[in-house]
């Protein structure tokens, strides 16, 4: 199963890292004072909110950008409007690196996302923490995926990040972990439309979980959207963001597949 993969990859990175230097990490990222944009605060505004992903590979696509200028695609994607980046930080199967999201938020105005498959708290930490100085600020948030996670593992993730000043998307994919979710603190959603067992798109898929989410969360849609109707659609549903990679990763006028999708569902 790729998810299986994918995690067991993750964890053998972390296994990599001193047990000190781990440590130490979280002690940085917690002395911090710098402030970091609010993802929050983002996804608040009028309208449904557009995240753009910077992606090099998927283990279901394989290689989609040969030419991988991170910087520029993020700096066009600013320049376009768009109103937060994700950036893809897992470097084996999505051929991602943390420094592409260092740079990344040190450059752009807008939020940005770590997008990793976490299972350690060092990870949540290294988002935090952008370049060899702990006094400056990382990204604004970071990606928890329930399935990977225990309800333990959850809601200490969760908090921790909190008490980093860092945004938590919690990533669902049934009704059940919805529920999960919840119980466990979280305060944005993310329905993924892609089941991670077999990487299968179903964009029906969020529009069918929408109701289940309680009001006072934030709900995002993440993948498999392509138009200007499905974002209509999100918008419509009461979603406050999209979550958008490979369509706007293969578009060769980025700035334009941002209007295209964003038109009709400002606020």
């Amino acid at each position: 199963m790729i998810l299986d993969q994918l995690v067991q990859a993750s964890q053998q990175r972390v296994q990599k890292v001193p047990v000190r230097e781990r440590v130490k990490r979280i002690q940085q990222a917690r002395k911090m004072t710098t402030p970091v944009l609010s993802f929050e605060a983002m996804l608040a505004q009028p309208g449904l909110q557009l995240i753009g992903e910077v992606k090099r590979a998927s283990p279901s696509k394989g290689l989609i950008a040969a030419e991988f200028d991170y910087l520029q695609i993020a700096q066009d994607y600013v320049a376009a409007g768009i109103d937060a980046i994700s950036v893809l930080t897992e470097p084996r199967y999505f051929k991602g690196q943390l420094s592409y999201l260092q740079a990344i938020a040190q450059t752009v105005s807008v939020p940005t996302l770590r997008k990793d498959f976490i299972v350690a708290a060092s990870q949540i930490a290294s988002a935090r923490i952008a370049g060899a100085s702990a006094r400056i600020a990382g990204a604004s948030a970071v990606l928890l995926i329930v399935a990977i996670l225990t309800p333990v593992q959850l809601q200490a993730f969760i908090t921790l990040a909190h008490e980093l000043n860092l945004s938590a998307l919690v990533e669902v994919h049934t009704t059940a972990e919805i529920k999960q979710a919840v119980a466990a603190g979280a305060r944005i959603i993310g329905i993924n439309n892609r089941n991670l067992k077999d990487f299968s798109v179903n964009f029906a898929t969020s529009c069918q979980l929408r109701q289940a989410v309680p009001a006072e969360c934030y709900v995002v849609a993440e993948s498999g959207i392509q138009t200007a109707t499905q974002a209509q659609q999100l918008a419509a549903a009461g979603f406050d963001a999209m979550l958008v990679g490979e369509t706007l990763m293969r578009a060769p006028d980025k700035g334009q597949a941002v209007m295209q999708l964003r038109a009709g569902v400002r606020g």
